[in-house]
Formats: structure tokens, C-alpha cells, sequence
């Protein structure tokens, strides 16, 4: 059994089109935990919609992707533990497929499909749509089982994040220090290499992802950047470097 850990903060839309995944998606009773960060009652008519299937943790307030993704890490109930973004669907026998592949050691992060190429030459480009409204789910599921391929490799290095409750907090988790988002996923794995847990690439199953959903102001936009720069900054200044990236198969190190 998993315990699937799901950080949200006010993009009910995307969150309802994960669950229904999640849920119709997996052969087993998983726990499924929603991490409300912030912003209940925007998310409450879809949270009260899957109530019989998941498990709600309401922060109140917003207090960082990182802090809630490790209060959702801390309430699992199971060893096996699945973290990913509210911007994620779920493919078909999603929980039995990534138990199969599990060994002890390791970090595992299925394959993405995503409707425009990014920095990740490992993903599956495949525009299935690019918001709930035009997603078509039994065509993502139909390419998804098509497109998969019997390999692995030492790349995994992306969400979402397959690994032992026990590795997780072996490496500490994810820092809180962090002022966004940003870097703190990248240093997760950095810890993990850096204890010796290897970061497995599994692409014989793959999540679709939206990459972005929500209409961003200018001034957003500008305020997301500068978060992003604050937290490369305080990285340099907690490992006395800036994080660095291998073009090939974005492995983080320092």
C-alpha cells in the first residue's frame, strides 16, 4: 500500500482532475492525503466531492510547498510513500505498476508526459490538453500504456517522487528554509546522492502535467522570479555554492 502525499493551494480545478485520477486510477485502497496549504474553502467543493476516498489535512493557513509536503510526509500512514503536484493525472493501475518497481535504496520518479518540450529531454511530449477543461483522461491513458517502454535509468531527478517514508526522512526532507518552491526539491535529491540513494527514472509509467494552469499577472510573474533567485541565493549560502545541473541527465551537485 501507498500513501500518496498532494500539496495543494488554490487551483481546484487541476485538483479535481488529480483525484479523480488517483482514485479511479488504483487497484488498491491507497491514503491519499490532500495538504490544503492555505486557502480551504476554494478547494472545499472538491475535497468534500472525494471525501469517502482521501484524507484531508487543512494547514489553515499558507505555510510553503515545503512545509506542507513534509506534514503530509509526517501523517502517512504507510512505508511507501508517492508525492506529487495537484497538477499531476494519475495513469491506469498507478499504485500496483510503481509497487512492482520499488527496491529499497532508491528514489523513484515515473516518467512525464507534458504538452510542450522543458529542460527534461527525458519526458514525453505529447499535447493531450493544457487545462482540465481540455484534457481527454482515457486518451492520456490509452497513449500512456503505448508509449511506455520497459527501461530505467539514473535520472530521476523530477517529480513525482516514489520513496521510502524511512529514506525521506533519512535525508531530512525538504528544507523549510526555502522561501517558495523553488531549489528545494532539486537539494532534496542532492541529499539523496549524497547518502547514497539512487534517483531512478521509471519509463514504463508516466504522469501527465500540466506545467502551468493559472494565469499569472506581470507582477506575479516578477515576484515568482524573485523568489526563485532569494532561494538559489540562500542555497549558495547553506552549501557554499551555487546548485549545478548536468545538462544530460540533471543530476543535481555542488
Amino acid at each position: 500500500m501507498i500513501s500518496v502525499i498532494i500539496p495543494t493551494y488554490k487551483e481546484p480545478e487541476v485538483l479535481d482532475l488529480c483525484l479523480k485520477s488517483a482514485i479511479n486510477g488504483q487497484v488498491n485502497k491507497n491514503q491519499i492525503i490532500v495538504v490544503v496549504d492555505g486557502f480551504y474553502d476554494e478547494n472545499k467543493h472538491i475535497l468534500e466531492k472525494y471525501k469517502d476516498d482521501i484524507s484531508v489535512l487543512d494547514l489553515e493557513q499558507n505555510v510553503g510547498l515545503a512545509r506542507a509536503t513534509n506534514l503530509g510526509v509526517y501523517n502517512a500512514s504507510h512505508d511507501l510513500i508517492l508525492i506529487v503536484n495537484d497538477d499531476n493525472v494519475f495513469p491506469a493501475n498507478w499504485d500496483t505498476r510503481l509497487e512492482s518497481q520499488y527496491q529499497p535504496g532508491a528514489i523513484y520518479a515515473p516518467n512525464q508526459i507534458e504538452p510542450i518540450p522543458s529542460i527534461f529531454s527525458q519526458f514525453i511530449i505529447k499535447d493531450l490538453g493544457r487545462d482540465p477543461e481540455t484534457f481527454d483522461l482515457e486518451a492520456f491513458r490509452v497513449f500512456e500504456v503505448n508509449s511506455s517502454k520497459e527501461h530505467k535509468s539514473n535520472d530521476g531527478y523530477t517529480l513525482p517522487i516514489f520513496i521510502s517514508k524511512k529514506d525521506y526522512l533519512k535525508v531530512g526532507g525538504w528544507d523549510e528554509s526555502y522561501s517558495g518552491g523553488w531549489v528545494v526539491d532539486c537539494e532534496f535529491f542532492l541529499k539523496c546522492n549524497l547518502n547514497n540513494i539512487n534517483s531512478i527514472r521509471l519509463h514504463n509509467i508516466a504522469f501527465y502535467h500540466f506545467v502551468s494552469v493559472g494565469t499569472k499577472s506581470p507582477e506575479r510573474i516578477q515576484e515568482a522570479q524573485a523568489k526563485e533567485i532569494d532561494c538559489h541565493e540562500y542555497f549558495k549560502y547553506k552549501w557554499g555554492t551555487y546548485m549545478k545541473r548536468d545538462p544530460q541527465t540533471n543530476r543535481i551537485f555542488i
